[in-house]
């Protein structure tokens, strides 16, 4: 087996910085959300977001000489990681129309300790450690300082407020389902052939539910969603992938508490999200658990940010 493991590349101050970027990036993901949602509705904003992302996605492909074949039995597999990225992204912009971008992003970065504790049923070898249940518990009691947090709040934000938490808990379920198959695939399948089964039931639900499926377009709203497209969805997931296969999931893991603060000091500066004594001790509590949890570990996540 060493001979299908090549020895991962030095990890270089150049690196850690665009590493750094990167996951900054990651974080001002649901900003951009935010942004995108005042002028399209959520699920025409979903799907506009990754109709442009399977484009990019699929011109990268050809470009590389990647093949798109699937192999037989994968298309039941690949049909249920879509139907979780379906529900689980129809929640994450339902959600993020009733609550702030900092509330969402500390939310929404509840998905490590989610497979944390779902890794444990779910995939061979994956235990619970006491440094990880002081993870947990850190991360856990810093979402109950978000809920607690009371300035500003309404039922709105409340019931979007769930549904983050929902959107991370399938997220969740999605990863640790891939990491059990992704042995089998090509990374870029997963991504490419969930969004293309998503993509008619976003457009679906916009005609349906969406009070108006494009209110107004404007600058922001255009670069707002064009951010989600390629930087988030297509660009960033394949300069993320192919840094874990040159520098591991383990060292790039150790990036990613950088999401949380990203998120909740952007959506502070740019869309005047208050940032209050519980927001920051969230932060603070959900940062160290990530930290926790992926100091030194065996193993790591090896999921891409949404």
């Amino acid at each position: 087996m060493a001979q299908h493991t090549p020895e991962n590349k030095e990890f270089s101050p150049l690196t850690a910085i665009f590493t750094s970027l990167l996951c900054t990036a990651f974080g001002a993901n649901v900003v951009a959300v935010k942004v995108s949602l005042s002028g399209l509705g959520s699920f025409t904003t979903a799907g506009l977001r990754f109709s442009i992302a399977i484009i990019a996605i699929f011109l990268w492909a050809k470009a590389t000489r990647r093949s798109f074949d699937i192999k037989k039995g994968q298309m039941q597999q690949l049909l249920i990681i879509s139907l979780i990225f379906t529900v689980q992204m129809s929640l994450l912009y339902l959600g993020m129309n009733k609550t702030s971008a900092s509330r969402g992003t500390l939310l929404i970065n509840l998905q490590p300790f989610f497979i944390l504790l779902l890794a444990n049923y779910f995939i061979p070898g994956e235990r619970i450690t006491k440094r990880k249940i002081v993870g947990l518990l850190m991360g856990f009691a810093g979402v109950a300082f978000v809920l607690l947090e009371k300035k500003d709040l309404t039922t709105g934000f409340q019931i979007g407020d769930l549904m983050i938490l929902s959107t991370a808990f399938f997220w969740a379920c999605q990863v640790v389902y891939v990491k059990r198959i992704i042995h089998t695939f090509e990374p870029f399948h997963i991504v490419l052939f969930q969004m293309i089964f998503s993509v008619p039931f976003f457009f679906l639900g916009g005609i349906l539910w969406d009070s108006a499926m494009i209110a107004q377009v404007n600058p922001s709203v255009v670069v707002a969603l064009l951010y989600q497209s390629l930087i988030t969805a297509s660009l960033g997931f394949i300069i993320w992938t192919n840094m874990l296969r040159s520098y591991g999931a383990v060292t790039l893991h150790s990036f990613v508490f950088i999401m949380p603060i990203a998120g909740v000091l952007l959506g502070g500066l740019l869309l005047g999200d208050p940032i209050t004594f519980n927001i920051l001790t969230a932060l603070l509590l959900i940062v160290l658990g990530i930290l926790v949890i992926h100091f030194n570990p065996r193993k790591a996540q090896c999921d891409t940010p949404s």
